[in-house]
């Protein structure tokens, strides 16, 4: 991520400029962005939770998924994206460092939970948390 390389490298300049205040902030704020990230992205998923919670059919292959419902039909290929995150709830899509999607981990049985593991590990996975 660009943006806690930049926050560390301020504080570290401001410290040397003997700012130790903002110095202190911009490497504490280095160090909080990727957690409060994290969170921000699984709250803003548990959020679409509640308006994509209707009967939905989940077709996975090793090209892309697709999903049905009785309102809407989608179809994503992996190759649209540039990383999955694995969480223990969700695998997050991004395209280009923009979350774009997710898969909730428990439209699938424990099996199908590993092979995805194992279909996005080699490539994309970026990290798990």
């Amino acid at each position: 991520m660009t943006l806690p390389t930049v926050l560390a490298a301020s504080g570290l300049a401001c410290l040397l400029l003997g700012t130790v205040g903002l110095g202190a902030g911009l490497l504490a704020g280095a160090a909080a962005f990727p957690p409060v990230l994290t969170g921000v992205i699984r709250r803003t998923a548990r959020k679409q939770l509640g308006y994509l919670c209707v009967p939905t059919t989940l077709h996975v292959t090793g090209d892309g998924y697709s999903m049905s419902t009785e309102q809407s039909t989608s179809a994503v290929k992996w190759s649209l994206f540039s990383s999955v995150v694995a969480t223990p709830e969700f695998w997050l899509f991004f395209v280009n460092g923009q979350f774009t999607g997710f898969l909730p981990r428990r439209a699938f049985d424990p099996a199908q939970q590993t092979a995805l593991d194992a279909l996005f590990a080699p490539e994309r996975t970026t990290a798990s948390r």
